[in-house]
């Protein structure tokens, strides 16, 4: 099982490695590239931009979104980790660096080692949901109709090893229910199968799924945060309607190479959680349905520390690999 504290010391202790100096007073005097690991258009690429348009601002300098899609978002962190530590390389890590670390049987980085935390930028909770003209009105229900019936539900993903297949097997664990995986090449047609009545239930984010809920395709039964929405005050968490302690939150938050000065990571965390706490960014966020929590270098640090730990679980406990 792997270690909090060992979690924690491998990505606290990126931020003593210092491969060569770089004079924070000159920083920054060109571009920065700001990598995102997922296509244009997507809740990642979004955020990135809208933190990076604040950033340019205080900075003084362009920040220019590098996306580079691939192997669910190994590609995109691949290119930072081998990137030069001197400021000028951010990426966007999201749940799914922390998924992969035990997902995939090799990566080429070291999850723990190859980057330096800078800060966490938004939590976007996950919505249950079921067809509109399912039998289940609610979590309890749900989980009753699944006991009467082990494996006959099944629920439809976005893909193998996504935050939305593990916030699943969380739920089943949890519940102690056993429910069948159908995976879908994207949300899209995975939610289009759920509307249909074709697959049972669905975990998604509030961005995909909250329009059709309020066009009655589907029924929203629980939401995967601690607390309410306010953008969806009605829809209970699931923790409070039958799980206590169910949390699965899709998170995206900057990191740097490893070796980036101490001076420069301190500075992109001051401007980045300044920028965090603007009221139009947080509206901005909150048209997305996701919230932002400002940390330093350290808190974000044991933050991911945690997520790896979290979901490496429950990655072992799925049996679920990818090469």
């Amino acid at each position: 099982m792997i270690r909090r504290r060992d979690v924690v010391a491998g990505l606290a202790g990126t931020l003593a490695l210092n491969a060569r100096p770089v004079r924070a007073a000159a920083w920054p005097a060109r571009p920065i590239s700001v990598v995102v690991p997922y296509p244009p258009g997507g809740s990642t690429d979004i955020t990135a931009r809208i933190v990076g348009d604040r950033l340019a601002q205080a900075l003084g300098q362009p920040l220019v979104v590098d996306n580079r899609p691939g192997a669910g978002g190994n590609l995109g962190l691949e290119v930072v980790a081998r990137a030069a530590a001197d400021g000028y390389t951010l990426g966007v890590a999201t749940t799914a660096h922390a998924i992969n670390m035990t997902l995939f049987r090799k990566l080429n980085y070291d999850t723990l080692k190859s980057f330096a935390p800078v800060a966490l930028l938004t939590e976007n909770p996950l919505v249950l949901v079921v067809p509109a003209q399912s039998g289940p009105r609610s979590i309890a229900e749900l989980i009753a109709a699944a006991k009467a019936k082990p494996g006959a539900l099944n629920y439809a993903t976005s893909g193998i090893g996504q935050s939305t297949h593990l916030a699943a097997e969380l739920f089943a664990a949890m519940a102690g229910i056993k429910l069948t995986h159908i995976p879908y090449r994207g949300s899209a047609p995975a939610i289009t199968d759920v509307i249909a009545g074709r697959c049972d239930l669905m975990f998604d984010t509030t961005q995909s799924v909250l329009a059709h809920v309020e066009g009655g395709r589907v029924r929203a039964l629980g939401i995967t945060s601690t607390e309410r929405l306010p953008l969806v005050k009605d829809i209970p968490t699931i923790a409070e309607a039958a799980l206590p302690g169910y949390v699965a939150i899709a998170w995206n938050g900057l990191v740097v190479p490893k070796g980036t000065p101490p001076e420069i990571v301190a500075r992109l965390n001051a401007e980045t959680v300044r920028a965090l706490q603007e009221p139009a960014t947080a509206a901005k966020f909150a048209g997305l349905g996701a919230t932002s929590r400002p940390l330093s270098p350290d808190a974000f640090g044991a933050f991911m520390a945690d997520e790896i730990a979290k979901w490496g679980a429950v990655v072992k406990q799925s049996g679920t690999t990818l090469d």
